[in-house]
């Protein structure tokens, strides 16, 4: 069982700045993404990445905002977000699956999930 650890996320005022973690103990895949959930509404995509960096893909809402990173030696992926607005509140989930998908905004396409880190941004 594949197990991944969210944290970071705590109460941030409009246009301040947070970096979510997600410890990934084991093996490491070949990809790894960000969604997250509003009150009321369905889960989203943020954004993907490969774990060799060959493709780091972005939602259009936080293109420019956001950006993904990982250090191969902690075994941990970044989102490092900048900019925070009131709609960027939600929590926020970290998941991988084996290989990388041309369809990587599509959370059916990911087998292993994290518990979530609440991100409130108030105004």
């Amino acid at each position: 069982q594949v197990q991944l650890v969210e944290s970071g996320g705590r109460l941030v005022q409009v246009g301040g700045s947070l970096r979510l973690s997600c410890a990934v103990p084991g093996r490491t895949f070949s990809a790894y993404a960000w969604f997250r959930q509003a009150p009321g509404k369905e889960r989203e995509f943020v954004a993907a990445m490969r774990w060799n960096l060959a493709a780091i893909r972005y939602a259009d809402s936080v293109k420019g905002r956001f950006t993904l990173s990982r250090d191969i030696t902690q075994k941990t992926v970044y989102l490092q977000m900048n900019g925070l607005k009131a709609e960027d509140t939600a929590i926020y989930y970290c998941t991988t699956r084996a290989s990388w998908t041309v369809a990587y905004y599509d959370e059916k396409n990911y087998a292993y999930w994290g518990q979530g880190t609440q991100v409130t941004v108030s105004s």
